[in-house]
């Protein structure tokens, strides 16, 4: 299926309008005006792209500007912007390579922080006895903050469950908990605390909720000065100068949109009638029908969700609340929810 625009809450297919639940763009922003205006505004001034490396003599502070806020608003010491989130993705591991004895990943990890070393952090649903034995270690795990088929974030209290003497750093892909989840959507990097962890690392694409193409990594002071040393770091251009000053020039336009999308969040949670085959969590913006045809269903009613073939015998159909989304389009898609 292809279409002419930008997919917001509605879609002009072959003539007709349906309304569009899919994509990733939860806080409704790359179609936003006022959104628009300020990039726009940005892009006169640091103009459309800019090919230097971040370590040239010659330094931006659209760069400085930007990556301050964002620390600021993950909670975290420093701030680091990259050309997208499967570059943050692989710097983190490149750097984190010659401090780790061994890397560990939670179940459906994303690509962007997999490690061809890493060892599965459960095996037959019980805690690898790697991370149990005797031996003093520097380990890092890696996780999704919210795994792919799920709707609420992945539950650190396993951590307790290692002993003191191996040190642990927790590498966090918040691609899709960022702009969403935490106070205005600060992800859950700062609400993340145990004992045992030495350090905590942030990371996601700027291109989901955040509405701009990029990525940024999130630490303490001392290890985003290690990346920017990274050879990976100073050999590749950054992200879009005019995107990350529009980042903290659109800090109020965030939260309101954190605001609306919470407020359609509430109102569907309140009608949905409760199924074991919708998983759906009120503060989550996705919804994974687990209902057979639904997608045909939907489709014959003028609504479009995301779909495709998640493995050979699979369909995987997601459904995809925004900001920009009406109460009398919720209504439709609940009422037909309710059905099953």
């Amino acid at each position: 299926m292809k279409v002419t625009q930008f997919p917001n809450r509605i879609l002009k297919v072959n003539g007709d309008n349906y309304l569009y639940f899919g994509g990733t763009a939860y806080l409704g922003l790359p179609p936003n005006k006022k959104f628009q205006k300020i990039l726009f505004k940005n892009i006169a001034r640091w103009g459309t792209a800019y090919g230097s490396s971040r370590n040239a003599n010659i330094q931006l502070t659209a760069y400085e500007k930007g990556e301050r806020f964002l620390a600021q608003y993950i909670q975290a010491e420093a701030a680091l912007t990259v050309s997208s989130g499967m570059l943050a993705g692989q710097l983190v591991l490149k750097t984190l390579e010659s401090q780790t004895d061994v890397f560990f990943h939670f179940p459906d990890t994303h690509v962007a922080i997999s490690h061809k070393k890493s060892l599965p952090f459960f095996i037959n649903n019980q805690l690898n006895p790697r991370l149990s034995d005797e031996k003093p270690e520097k380990i890092t795990i890696l996780t999704d903050a919210v795994n792919a088929n799920a709707v609420t974030p992945v539950n650190f209290s396993v951590l307790k469950q290692i002993p003191a003497h191996k040190e642990i750093t927790v590498v966090i892909d918040e691609s899709h908990s960022l702009g969403i989840l935490g106070n205005n959507g600060s992800g859950i990097f700062s609400m993340l605390h145990h004992p045992n962890i030495k350090r905590k690392i942030s990371l996601a694409s700027l291109g989901k909720a955040m509405g701009l193409s990029g990525g940024v990594i999130a630490a303490d002071s001392s290890f985003i000065s290690e990346l920017k040393e990274n050879d990976i770091f100073v050999s590749s251009a950054g992200m879009n100068p005019a995107f990350v000053k529009t980042i903290v020039d659109a800090k109020k336009l965030y939260f309101a949109q954190n605001k609306k999308l919470k407020q359609n969040l509430d109102y569907l949670d309140s009608k949905l009638i409760s199924n074991i085959n919708i998983l759906f969590d009120k503060n989550y913006p996705v919804i994974y029908p687990r209902i057979e045809n639904i997608n045909s269903v939907l489709v014959s009613n003028k609504i479009i969700i995301t779909h495709f073939k998640y493995t050979s015998d699979t369909d995987l159909n997601r459904i995809i609340i925004t900001a920009n989304h009406k109460k009398k389009d919720l209504d439709r898609i609940i009422k037909i929810l309710n059905q099953y």
